[in-house]
């Protein structure tokens, strides 16, 4: 029984861990958003966007409304966004997000991180190459199916926005999606077309797709993302980017 019980408050403790990740992530995400847009969600799309990935994480909404606050205030810390650029083992090319207020703070981590993961870092322009930066909406493919959404008919309101790729995919749980993606200088206008036909995306992020991937067999992957999970331990790292099939 002892046993049973340390089983569950350790996965118990494994979730808050988790919940407490994301939630510190969102917050800085809002703060970067306010810093660069301003407060009023209405006339800042990255804002918008921000407050969606926290509901989407669950993120209480007075902890969103503190977040936005707090952005605000004279001593809010100044979270900048830095990009990082490497190789991963077996010459996978990976890309991490930071947002920080101590830059050299970081840095300091993201070298220890490649380090650790037999990887290496590289300067500014050395792997971006092979990577487009877009918006990417993450739609719940059951709930337009049950609103009865004309997918053709939706992509081809979305084509007038702006929008590149509109086809199928899966969450982390393997549920059904919709996967659109855009150009990130017309996201605005594809979440604004979304919003005006009322479907709120389960997730909206801004993602480094690659334009070519690498092929590894099972074991060589998990050397990569072995990289890529420290990275992601980081708390001033937001997203990590790779082009492993």
């Amino acid at each position: 029984m002892g046993r049973i019980f340390e089983t569950r408050k350790h996965t118990m403790f494994a979730r808050w861990d988790r919940m407490a990740k994301a939630f510190t992530r969102c917050g800085r995400e809002i703060a970067v958003a306010v810093k660069q847009g301003g407060e009023t969600p209405d006339t800042n799309p990255a804002l918008r966007r921000a407050i969606q990935n926290a509901r989407a994480v669950n993120m209480p909404k007075e902890r969103i409304d503190n977040a936005i606050k707090k952005a605000m205030g004279k001593d809010a810390a100044d979270y900048q966004e830095c990009i990082y650029e490497g190789y991963a083992p077996h010459g996978v090319a990976v890309m991490a997000v930071a947002a920080t207020d101590n830059p050299t703070r970081t840095i300091a981590n993201v070298r220890v991180c490649f380090n650790k993961g037999n990887g290496s870092i590289g300067t500014v322009g050395s792997v971006a190459f092979g990577f487009t930066r877009m918006g990417v909406f993450r739609l719940d493919a059951e709930a337009l199916k049950k609103a009865r959404v004309d997918l053709e008919e939706l992509e081809m309101e979305l084509i007038d926005c702006g929008l590149d790729e509109m086809g199928d995919g899966e969450g982390e749980k393997g549920e059904p999606q919709i996967i659109v993606r855009c150009p990130l200088v017309d996201f605005g206008r594809v979440q604004e077309a979304l919003e005006n036909r009322k479907i709120t995306p389960v997730s909206t992020a801004s993602e480094f797709i690659p334009s070519t991937h690498v092929e590894l067999d099972e074991e060589r992957a998990n050397e990569v993302l072995k990289l890529v999970d420290l990275l992601e331990q980081d708390d001033d790292i937001q997203q990590v980017f790779h082009n492993l099939a």
